[in-house]
């Protein structure tokens, strides 16, 4: 997929050569291969491809961390919480970012303008969450908590374009 004429790269386009996307896409189907193993599929020096994770890890276009299964780690109660902003969205996301419960903050199109993904061990810390410190955020007129029933599908390895 290319630019368009007259459009400027994104800066994930500005600094990702292929050398870097096929990198990007081993550590993707395996977090823990090796500098040397990825060195000889992507054709470059260990020393080479560690120094492009560096800078990959750096600059925030990649993260290499452990995803567990919350059920396994005590975690017993997910859920997704739509919320509706009165005013700028700013404050409000920034603040949800902030809360240790919270995994996942975006801003939205449609019936919601923020959403936020929450990691809880029990109903109980669910409740105090959503009802004690995300419903008494300046701006937060309403919000809508989906509970998680079961995970169907999780996954990282989307690649890059």
């Amino acid at each position: 997929m290319g630019l368009m004429r007259g459009s400027k790269p994104t800066p994930a386009q500005a600094r990702l050569d292929e050398h870097s996307k096929v990198i990007i896409e081993h550590l993707q189907a395996d977090g823990r291969a090796s500098y040397a193993a990825i060195a000889k599929a992507v054709g470059l020096s260990e020393a080479a491809v560690r120094q492009r994770v560096q800078r990959l890890l750096d600059s925030g276009v990649m993260q290499i961390v452990a995803v567990t299964d919350p059920l396994q780690v005590g975690f017993t109660r997910q859920a997704m919480i739509g919320i509706r902003v009165d005013g700028e969205l700013d404050a409000p996301a920034a603040a949800l970012s902030e809360l240790p419960e919270v995994a996942y903050v975006v801003t939205t199109a449609g019936s919601f303008d923020l959403l936020c993904e929450v990691v809880c061990e029990n109903d109980e810390e669910l409740l105090d969450i959503v009802s004690r410190q995300i419903r008494s955020l300046p701006g937060v007129a309403s919000t809508e908590t989906f509970v998680y029933l079961k995970l169907n599908k999780q996954h990282y390895n989307w690649g890059t374009r």
